[in-house]
């Protein structure tokens, strides 16, 4: 039985590191496990170092976001406000948990018979419970200003490291001499800092603020990961590189924008959501099709040619390119939208989510809506689909409203930044989606409830 499930698990391990499909032909991993310059060749044991460095970067996040990012929150004005707990009830507890979130006029005048209590106050201790989930402006903040931070100095690092590098400038330098391209130290880091920024957000997910989108991220930063690890396993970290670069080009910008939104500098959000807007336009539908497609396309068809992983990895890009289109649209709409209305509404949600790079493709939206339909993205949220304050969901409430008509918010709701009543019952439930550095395509995908 040992032997047998020893040889299983040989033959598994075999079809998974695959010369054939991996690597081009003629070059076996014994070929790239001789010495070479630098760091010597990607190998898949490198990928262990990023679990200890995520560990790392996820204890930095914590102690930067205590004292740095809520100080900065608390000087621009935003107050550290004290959860409001509603009244414990049993009965409303099973409904809120087990049925519905939004009980419509009929639940809720049965609620009120059952329990004794006129519709107005059930309508508030719904408004409240599901206020009480939901994290302060000042966690979105932190949060916001924490990966404001990472992007801004990855990507001036990526830049300012691929400068200095033969294939910025020359595209076919990617291709040349392939697969035996040395790692060099820099490139290195680069790889490995991006992928235990991932590494760090799946492990915060499980201990951060639980939000609507969390399968939808969970899933977005496995991919971005996977993507990741693919391109430097394959040793394409050169026009992964690019592809890392291009993406995080927009990443920050965001993330800006969020910042001042929160902080209620409306002039400047609308400023940064214009540039960002631009940015990923041109970076996205411009830059990467005529320079990262061009190369991994024709020119390493032309100097390498194509091989099994070859396909996956360009079906991979093309994908990305697709939702590359889709989001541009969705920002073209917000944008639009924005000019007509004369303001450009940031709220807070995660795009996290507009995704990067090579596996996780920057800032990008992707609008969904409960059954499956699309809407514009809502420009009010942030993507972390996290916050609904109480005055929106006055807004939005279609049967409570017939009740017991609107009711102001209670001072214990967080304002999450500016919002608009009839454009938020407009555009309610939007979903956006983000990707990461690689592979920009998944979504880091983000709800805009």
């Amino acid at each position: 039985m040992a032997t047998a499930a020893a040889g299983a698990l040989g033959l598994l391990w075999g079809w998974l590191w695959s010369e054939r499909f991996w690597l081009p032909q003629n070059v076996s991993w014994a070929d790239l496990e001789g010495p070479a310059d630098g760091y010597g060749y990607p190998r898949a044991r490198h990928m262990l170092s990023v679990f200890p460095l995520a560990a790392g970067v996820f204890s930095v996040r914590l102690l930067f976001e205590r004292f740095i990012a809520k100080p900065c929150a608390l000087h621009a004005g935003i107050e550290d406000s004290v959860l409001y707990r509603v009244e414990s009830n049993d009965t409303l507890e099973k409904v809120f948990m087990s049925i519905t979130k939004y009980p419509d006029e009929k639940r809720l005048e049965g609620l009120a018979k059952q329990l004794d209590w006129d519709v107005r106050k059930i309508q508030c201790w719904f408004r409240h419970r599901r206020n009480q989930d939901k994290p302060p402006t000042l966690t979105k903040f932190c949060e916001s200003m924490w990966r404001f931070t990472f992007y801004l100095c990855v990507f001036c690092y990526g830049i300012r490291f691929l400068w200095l590098t033969p294939w910025f400038w020359d595209t076919r330098q990617c291709w040349q001499s392939y697969p035996y391209q040395p790692l060099s130290r820099e490139l290195y880091y680069y790889y490995i800092m991006e992928l235990a920024f991932y590494w760090s957000l799946m492990f915060s997910q499980f201990i951060d603020v639980k939000r609507k989108d969390f399968l939808i991220m969970f899933v977005h930063h496995l991919a971005t990961i996977g993507l990741i690890t693919f391109s430097y396993i394959n040793n394409m970290v050169r026009v992964g590189s690019l592809v890392m670069c291009l993406h995080d080009s927009s990443d920050f910008l965001l993330e800006a924008a969020k910042l001042a939104n929160y902080a209620k500098y409306q002039r400047l959000c609308d400023t940064l959501f214009v540039i960002f807007s631009a940015v990923f336009m041109v970076t996205r539908l411009g830059i990467y099709p005529l320079w990262i497609l061009n190369t991994t396309l024709f020119e390493s068809w032309e100097m390498i040619g194509p091989y099994p992983s070859w396909w996956f990895f360009n079906g991979l890009l093309l994908t990305l390119q697709v939702l590359h289109v889709i989001w541009s649209y969705l920002i073209a709409r917000i944008a639009f939208k924005a000019l007509i209305r004369g303001k450009v509404r940031l709220k807070g949600g995660e795009p996290d989510s507009v995704p990067s790079a090579l596996s996780s493709a920057p800032p990008s939206f992707l609008c969904l809506v409960g059954a499956g339909q699309f809407h514009p993205l809502h420009v009010s949220k942030d993507d972390r689909s996290d916050v609904e304050s109480s005055s929106e969901e006055e807004d939005e409430a279609t049967p409570t409203n017939k009740l017991s008509g609107r009711s102001s918010s209670n001072g214990a709701n967080c304002m999450n930044g500016h919002m608009g009543g009839s454009h938020w019952a407009e555009e309610r439930g939007t979903r956006k989606a983000v990707g990461s550095p690689l592979f920009g395509a998944s979504p880091h995908l983000q709800s805009c409830d």
